[in-house]
């Protein structure tokens, strides 16, 4: 039976190697947890909780965090991060975690000893989903504030790794500044524009409070974002910024790569790659390849709100099977939030729907070892 996805490009999401040194670094921590630990990390593949993936700080959350696993545990959650990301990824993640330290000081002012349960860098949460390794289908997620990495492994053989949110507050601190690529490639690709390209390009001189699509789980057709960033009122946007800043699928704001010179054209390229290789070479290779397979002509990049560091500003990459998008709008430009999307593969979805229509039935799972190929009736 040939497993290879139906109306997929299957071997884009191919990571054989990876997927196993995902799983042995998974085998090793869970069977370090105890009882108590496990039940508070492990759930079902098709737990609503899956779905969940919004990097805010809340109370509610799912998954075991950092704060009750002794310092091993911590080294092997910190060896299951080394590997599933890149040697790049792998640090924006650390600064980003350790930000919170300079937020909690930065916010006590404001939320006084309440900082301390909002802003800290042990408050983020490692969630599975499935029996790693004794299902063929399983996922992970490491998720906390300004930082939400969630993989989805489909038949031991395909994998997902969107959506893939980073953030940072304050943007730029001393020596740390993890998200200082994508802010400068993409200020950099702005200015490269000429009058009447820039014309084309910035769709709105207001930029919004987050990402146009939110914290949806599959991006729809048509997307708004909302007036306000939670629990930031002090940055409100307009029912007509709204209609300016909305995502529309089928129909790309800004300017098209086809209209961009082969200088600008790479530029756009290189900041597409910025994002992709937050992941390690066996992932983020078979991405960029994709894209740019797909064309420039089918890929667009817009801009809103300030021209300027120091300004709320935004921008956005759209094409055909990747979307992207930045937001540093509040506090002046100094809190940022940077996405990598896959249309129709956040979470797995479309593989997963698939992997489950072909071999649920007849149960490709490695549990079946149970089962016999061909009942004695």
């Amino acid at each position: 039976m040939d497993s290879s996805p139906i109306g997929n490009s299957g071997a884009i999401y191919e990571a054989p190697q990876l997927i196993a040194r995902m799983l042995a670094t998974t085998w090793a921590l869970l069977w370090s947890l105890d009882p108590t630990q496990r039940l508070e990390c492990e759930f079902a593949m098709d737990d609503a909780a899956r779905l969940d993936w919004d990097f805010i700080p809340k109370p509610d959350r799912h998954g075991i965090p950092l704060s009750r696993l002794n310092s091993h545990q911590r080294t092997l959650v910190q060896s299951l991060l080394a590997c599933s990301l890149s040697e790049q990824g792998y640090s924006q993640a650390l600064q980003i975690m350790a930000l919170e330290n300079v937020l909690r000081e930065r916010d006590l002012p404001i939320f006084g000893v309440i900082a301390g349960d909002m802003r800290n860098s042990d408050l983020y949460y490692l969630s599975f989903f499935g029996r790693p390794g004794f299902e063929d289908t399983w996922g992970w997620r490491f998720l906390g504030h300004h930082l939400s990495i969630s993989y989805t492994i489909i038949g031991q053989r395909y994998l997902t790794i969107t959506p893939c949110n980073m953030g940072a507050q304050p943007a730029s601190v001393g020596v740390f500044q993890p998200l200082a690529l994508e802010e400068d490639r993409g200020f950099g690709l702005l200015r490269s524009l000429s009058a009447e390209q820039q014309a084309k390009a910035v769709i709105h001189t207001v930029a919004p409070p987050d990402y146009a699509t939110r914290q949806v789980p599959f991006v729809g057709k048509v997307e708004y974002p909302d007036y306000m960033d939670l629990g930031i009122p002090w940055y409100r946007i307009t029912d007509e910024d709204r209609e300016a800043l909305k995502f529309m699928k089928d129909d790309p704001k800004g300017i098209c790569g086809s209209a961009l010179s082969t200088q600008q054209g790479d530029a756009l390229m290189e900041l597409v790659g910025t994002y992709l290789r937050r992941m390690p070479d066996e992932v983020a290779l078979k991405q960029l390849g994709r894209v740019e397979h797909e064309g420039l002509e089918n890929l667009w990049f817009c801009w809103a709100g300030g021209l300027d560091y120091g300004t709320p500003h935004y921008y956005r990459i759209q094409g055909s099977s990747v979307l992207i998008e930045f937001d540093n709008a509040i506090d002046e430009g100094n809190h940022i939030h940077s996405i990598w999307r896959d249309y129709r593969n956040d979470l797995g979805h479309d593989l997963l729907a698939d992997h489950y229509a072909r071999e649920r039935a007849t149960g490709h799972h490695l549990a079946t070892r149970l089962n016999s190929s061909v009942p004695d009736e």
